[in-house]
């Protein structure tokens, strides 16, 4: 197994260990998604799937956490159609990556985070890990998990997630489809090599292809879902008062006041 030494970039680690790589957040200390980190996201998924030698990609979180979700800051009016338009570019190549993708994940997994672990293949979970999609508490909501989570967890435990902004355990996320197995934190990486272990003495070209013929959505669903989510978000739910309101309330640290009339 041929190593390279690491590719670090301010928010991010790529590393390869011929054939598994290996992507670390590294945005301390929440790993939150800012527009940065979401073009050296792309910039590392194209160089990974340039890649004939590797098959395997592990996608964690460094340091205590997997990733608190995307910048609060970027949905302003004058940066949501920028910040959506990378994240989803990100979320759009990881769903359609030919490598077989395993998310590591401990800690906060809220919001985008969440949205970027539950489109991986496979994904393990520390028992006390904290999963989420917290968006409605801004007057907003997440368009990938709108798009594609009803398909991982079942309509009723999406909408459950959705409209509350509840959080629950790793363990309930895989109890529920969000993750394959949750585990004590300290067992989590030892699950990922096993796992990879497996993966690593079968076909690359099999897997690849049965990748494609086997996902939860199809690429042309998710895509026209995705588009027709973003779409809604920025044509509707960025003109009503309540998204300004929930965003400002976020960013000044108060609670937000909502529109009852």
């Amino acid at each position: 197994m041929a190593t390279q030494s690491p590719t670090r970039l301010s928010r991010i680690t790529l590393e390869f260990h011929d054939p598994v790589g290996r992507l670390d957040l590294s945005n301390p200390p929440l790993n939150v998604i800012d527009i940065a980190m979401m073009e050296q996201l792309s910039q590392a998924l194209a160089e990974i799937e340039s890649r004939h030698d590797i098959s395997v990609i592990v996608i964690a979180g460094g340091g205590k956490t997997f990733s608190a979700g995307v910048d609060v800051a970027a949905h302003t009016p004058d940066k949501v159609e920028t910040m959506l338009s990378k994240f989803h570019a990100v979320i759009r190549t990881l769903v359609a990556l030919r490598k077989v993708t395993i998310a590591a994940v401990h800690g906060h997994c809220l919001g985008g985070g969440a949205e970027l672990a539950m489109v991986c293949d496979l994904v393990y979970t520390s028992e006390s890990a904290t999963w989420g999609f917290p968006e409605i508490k801004l007057g907003c909501y997440p368009p990938v998990a709108v798009t594609a989570l009803a398909a991982l967890v079942g309509q009723k435990h999406a909408a459950d997630l959705i409209l509350t902004g509840r959080t629950i355990s790793g363990g309930e996320a895989a109890n529920i489809g969000l993750a394959n197995r949750a585990m004590v934190d300290a067992e989590v990486e030892s699950a990922v090599r096993e796992t990879t272990a497996r993966l690593l003495q079968l076909s690359p070209a099999a897997l690849a292809i049965t990748k494609k013929a086997s996902y939860a959505w199809d690429s042309i669903h998710f895509d026209k879902g995705l588009a027709r989510s973003e779409k809604i978000y920025l044509e509707e739910l960025m003109k009503t008062e309540d998204v300004q309101e929930g965003i400002e309330a976020f960013l000044q640290k108060r609670e937000p006041i909502w529109k009852r009339t």
